[in-house]
């Protein structure tokens, strides 16, 4: 079966940076639906017509990935505000910052905490690969018909390097 939009597919890959440097790596497949939220454009793009067992080198410049690097979202903030127990990593939903944050910060964004100092914190609503190209090495592991119920969705639940609020040491990127 050739991938169209709204199937699903199982896709393995190999994430680097132009450099080479190794960011991620999935060897057992992830399930994604084509015509959802799962994946970015420029890679369902890409997959589109490919079959079970294809491969493809992909390279995506910021734009095309996750955006440009935007200094406007990042904030600094009273220590004293965050619990005392956080950690650099950690993540916070824009909307459920605790109170006395700033009220500039858009409320739409995740926010990582990137510094922490003994006053303040640095939070950072960028996605951790924003601002970067990458290089994406894909296989596509299987192809199938998307049920009527993933599509109402809209989602299998794994989207491609989503944000999710964490907890220490967890992995961001899937």
């Amino acid at each position: 079966m050739k991938i169209t939009p709204q199937c699903v597919v199982g896709l393995t890959w190999t994430l680097t940076d132009t450099l080479g440097e190794e960011l991620d790596k999935l060897d057992e497949p992830v399930e994604f639906l084509l015509g959802g939220n799962d994946l970015l454009a420029s890679i369902e793009e890409a997959l589109l017509d490919h079959a079970d067992g294809d491969m493809l080198d992909l390279h995506l410049e910021p734009e095309n990935a996750f955006g440009d690097y935007d200094e406007n979202l990042v904030f600094l903030e009273l220590r004293s505000i965050f619990p005392a127990e956080l950690e650099e990593g950690m993540t916070f939903d824009g909307a459920a910052l605790p109170p006395g944050a700033t009220s500039q910060v858009p409320l739409e964004h995740v926010y990582t905490v990137t510094e922490i100092y003994p006053e303040h914190v640095v939070l950072d609503g960028n996605h951790p690969l924003g601002g970067i190209a990458i290089r994406l090495a894909l296989k596509v592991e299987s192809v199938r018909k998307a049920t009527e119920r993933e599509i109402k969705k809209g989602s299998l639940g794994t989207g491609f390097f989503r944000l999710e609020m964490s907890s220490p040491g967890s992995d961001l990127l899937h």
